[in-house]
């Protein structure tokens, strides 16, 4: 039998050193001649890994991870350098591998609920080049060009008059103005045309308004590897507004040709790789923009992934992980400080952990910080976003038509929000801006340790919340959240959450509510908005409502009636926001999930960005 120094020995060695986010998991092996185990005998393992900490409880046979026991019986115990094991007698220890959970991304993966794992997708990067060429003469497979209702107009020859459109018109014979008028197409907005051709320089030609992304649909369909875009009148464009037209123009196509694959059998990859803008200019400014275009792009991408994700796949663990990952990436601007349940109990965040107790899996309240390189700081920011990787609704289950519990996944919309941002501000660096992205991260379930109906909770500023639902959990989460953020010593505040049915249904599935006492950050975010294109809407905060919100036994309830409840919710979270601290809580439960293509969106993310590039110098 192998004394207990030699096991710590042989455990210590097989646990690998994390890099931004590594949890090696340890399996049991009978290693004696004589089998000493017992069907589902089980084991205790704890060790801490900065910044991450775990428990787990294996199923010897089975080797998937169960409920932890608090059965220590016919178990020895040792301590050796940072963790503590309890094994039954004649085990020694085998590295259970890790795989990825969004690669390159992450480093993190256990054995997921079914075994599922997110192919490794490498896409093709697009390459944008701006040009002044004759568009006559471009070479490639798809020329798309975007027209007005006034561009589609034509002589009394059924002739396009626009110069562009008479060209190309004039070089196919005609063919353009007659497939136009036989398609009844008018150049209205959201509406496109696909002329296909035996030969020519390109081989397809396309009029349609939203560029970016019809040209992905087109280039889709066709398999095409390389497009020209080219706006039939430019002519009036101004020097900023061809900058923000060919940014726009990017960033459409890379999102349109988009398709998150990675965990369909047959993964598929698109062929598109170059994309000409013509007509808009050139030099480094515009080359700036398109370079500005990728990166919020594959910000967007990577939230969308995240929101994609099964929540048998993103616990709250791997969304740490990959937290840790993009400071890990960008590790000259961002840091990261993952705290733990005992962490978050110190700092008593009771109303976050009690969401936080009916889960196998344990919290992972996640906070960034990005800070220029060099300068002096002159605004301090935070987002804050909602981190629900799933919602059951606890014991108030979501049941019923219309609950949609099958999508709870993407309880975690403002999260990737956040994190998203934060990518992208990784690799933008702006300067003079401080910013903390802040997430309290964990799933709402439902067993003999969760929150009650009724159990009356503390939040780490004092304040006591009577839980008369708990499928009102976001917003329980968020308080803490919030309290966290102020005392960074912020400026202003934005948070983001997945928050209520009743913002859909006052606003519908396009456009977030927005929520803030100060004019001046509604006006910052509406213009950050008109940038990125994504839909806000300015909600009332009415204070009387906050009446429905009181408690007869504690500070107040989590949720009022039905009348309202996107305004109550908000008035809510704004009882844990210090006053001096400018803040809007921003409920995206609509906008964040495409219902029609069953995916996730990526909205807030654009939008962020902007915003915080606003607040820099």
């Amino acid at each position: 039998m192998k004394n207990d120094a030699l096991l710590a020995k042989q455990a210590w060695k097989l646990i690998t050193k994390p890099q931004g986010f590594t949890q090696s998991i340890l399996l049991a092996k009978d290693c004696t001649e004589q089998n000493f185990l017992q069907p589902l005998a089980p084991f205790y393992v704890y060790f801490s890994l900065n910044p991450i900490w775990s428990w787990g409880n294996f199923n010897i046979n089975t080797c998937t991870i169960a409920t932890l026991r608090n059965d220590r019986h016919h178990c020895r115990s040792f301590t050796y350098f940072s963790f503590r094991v309890l094994v039954p007698p004649g085990l020694c220890f085998h590295q259970l591998k890790s795989a990825p959970l969004c690669s390159p991304r992450a480093k993190f993966m256990a054995h997921t609920l079914g075994f599922t794992q997110p192919a490794n997708i490498q896409h093709p990067k697009i390459s944008f080049a701006a040009k002044e060429i004759d568009v006559a003469e471009w070479k490639g497979d798809i020329l798309a060009v975007g027209v007005t209702e006034k561009d589609m107009s034509k002589d009394e020859n059924y002739k396009f008059q626009n110069s562009i459109l008479k060209k190309l018109d004039g070089l196919l014979g005609g063919m353009l103005a007659e497939a136009s008028s036989e398609e009844d197409f008018t150049g209205k907005a959201g509406k496109s045309m696909v002329l296909r051709l035996p030969s020519c320089g390109s081989k397809r030609v396309a009029s349609f308004q939203r560029l970016g992304e019809a040209v992905a649909a087109a280039a889709k369909t066709a398999q095409a590897n390389s497009v020209a875009i080219v706006l039939a009148s430019s002519e009036g464009l101004s020097n900023e507004s061809k900058l923000s037209t060919a940014s726009a123009i990017a960033s459409g196509t890379v999102l349109g040709i988009y398709e998150d694959s990675r965990y369909k059998s047959e993964p598929r990859k698109p062929k598109l790789n170059s994309v000409d803008i013509i007509g808009l200019g050139t030099g480094p400014e515009l080359e700036k923009m398109l370079k500005y275009a990728e990166n919020v792009s594959s910000a967007i991408i990577f939230g969308r992934e995240l929101v994609n994700s099964p929540a048998n796949v993103l616990t709250p663990a791997a969304l740490a992980a990959e937290a840790s990952n993009i400071a890990s990436l960008y590790s000259d601007v961002l840091s990261a400080n993952i705290l733990s349940a005992e962490q978050c109990k110190e700092l008593k965040m009771g109303s976050y952990l009690g969401v936080a107790a009916a889960s196998a899996n344990p919290p992972h309240f996640i906070h960034l910080c990005y800070k220029p390189s060099s300068g002096p700081i002159k605004t301090k920011l935070a987002l804050v976003g909602k981190g629900l990787t799933f919602d059951s609704g606890g014991y108030n289950i979501k049941t019923g038509a219309g609950c949609s519990i099958d999508i709870m996944k993407t309880d975690m919309g403002g999260s990737a929000a956040v994190l998203g941002a934060a990518k992208a501000l990784g690799q933008i660096k702006p300067p003079g801006v401080e910013v903390h992205f802040i997430v309290a991260s964990c799933e709402n379930m439902i067993s003999g340790t969760g929150m009650r109906p009724g159990d009356i909770i503390t939040a780490s500023n004092g304040k006591t919340i009577e839980v008369n639902n708990t499928d009102a959990e976001g917003r329980l989460t968020l308080a803490d959240a919030l309290v966290y953020a102020c005392k960074q010593g912020v400026d202003k505040i934005v948070d983001l959450a997945t928050l209520t049915g009743a913002c859909i249904v006052a606003l519908g599935p396009s456009i977030a509510g927005v929520f803030t006492p100060s004019d001046d950050l509604a006006k910052e975010v509406f213009e950050a908005s008109e940038v990125s294109g994504e839909k806000f809407w300015r909600m009332p905060l009415e204070e009387s409502y906050w009446e429905s919100m009181k408690s007869g036994v504690a500070d107040m309830v989590n949720t009022g009636g039905r009348q309202g409840g996107a305004i109550t919710a908000a008035l809510f979270l704004k009882q844990f926001v210090d006053e001096k601290v400018q803040w809007m809580h921003i409920d995206l439960a609509g906008p964040v999930w495409n219902d029609k293509k069953r995916v996730a969106t990526g909205f807030g993310i654009a939008t962020l960005v902007e915003w915080v590039l606003k607040n820099s110098s």
